[in-house]
């Protein structure tokens, strides 16, 4: 089978562990960057354009989209699905797990747990969404932040005032979240693959540090997941409408609570940290589904 990994940079662990495995167990595998396709969108024959070349015949894509370049990204991985071409995530999920309120509205209507979370659009009303999330300590986080970045643990009510005010003044989109002091700086990353959690890692953050993200100086370990947080990291993923996804938990006192959907969660740490061999897993479930197409994309949100 012919897959294409889309990404931009070719020495990224996760972009090189998916070609190795690809490769080890016979297919032909092609890195792209998705930056440099251009398309033909018309209706009757839709074509990828890539180093001056259509790309043909291919038998599925593996996208790997920066959140910095999900307009354009999703672009080129809707011009596939108009070519019937198999992919492990759809557009559209991509698209809705990088929305953080659609997410979360999304994840909220299936009945999954998640922080008590308040979104509003005027410091005018600081006071009630302060409020919605139980009062300090509260995190604050943009819309748009990755890997930690924009992303606020206020210790007290004046201090929440303060970024949320700077904030809006950056016209930036902000939600509020109650702190789950009990989770102690930790989250699990489960890596979702189809219907089944297949790895799972705690994540610590650094002394002094409440973000565990590993990019940020965190930590990882095995770790053994709940019935309960299983089901729900296989929820979420689903819910977005994702065959592969990273799907980050917080044990609070209510059970598990989803913190985000990851739509190209990173292989290193996780990889390194459980000695599973996710790539080839990805691989295998591309071999399984790419004969059965696209899945009809019923979530309707």
């Amino acid at each position: 089978m012919k897959i294409l990994v889309l990404s931009r940079n070719k020495e990224l662990y996760s972009t090189k562990r998916l070609v190795e495995s690809a490769k080890a167990r016979g297919h032909d595998v092609q890195i792209v960057d998705y930056l440099r396709c251009y398309m033909n969108i018309t209706s009757k024959k839709p074509t990828v354009i890539y180093n001056e070349e259509e790309l043909r015949d291919i038998g599925a894509i593996i996208p790997r989209i920066g959140a910095s370049n999900t307009f354009y990204g999703t672009a080129v991985v809707r011009q596939f699905e108009t070519m019937n071409t198999y992919t492990i995530n759809k557009s559209q999920g991509i698209t809705r797990s990088r929305d953080k309120l659609r997410c979360l509205q999304l994840l909220a209507k299936k009945g999954i747990g998640l922080p008590v979370t308040g979104f509003a659009h005027s410091t005018k009303d600081i006071q009630g969404l302060i409020s919605i999330a139980g009062g300090a300590p509260l995190v604050i986080k943009l819309i748009e932040g990755t890997q930690g970045i924009g992303v606020v643990l206020a210790e007290t009510k004046k201090a929440a005032e303060s970024v949320i005010e700077a904030f809006r003044g950056l016209n930036a989109n902000i939600l509020v979240q109650k702190f789950v002091k009990e989770a102690d700086g930790a989250d699990i990353r489960c890596f979702v693959i189809g219907d089944k959690v297949v790895a799972s890692m705690m994540r610590k953050g650094a002394e002094g540090e409440f973000r565990s993200n590993i990019h940020r100086g965190g930590s990882g370990h095995k770790v053994k997941i709940s019935p309960e947080e299983r089901a729900t990291a296989v929820k979420a993923a689903t819910a977005m409408g994702l065959g592969v996804a990273g799907v980050d938990l917080l044990r609070s006192n209510a059970g598990p609570v989803v913190m985000e959907v990851n739509s190209s969660p990173g292989l290193e740490g996780i990889e390194k940290t459980t000695g599973i061999d996710l790539a080839a897993k990805i691989v295998e479930y591309i071999e399984k589904n790419a004969s059965k197409g696209n899945k009809i994309d019923r979530i309707g949100i």
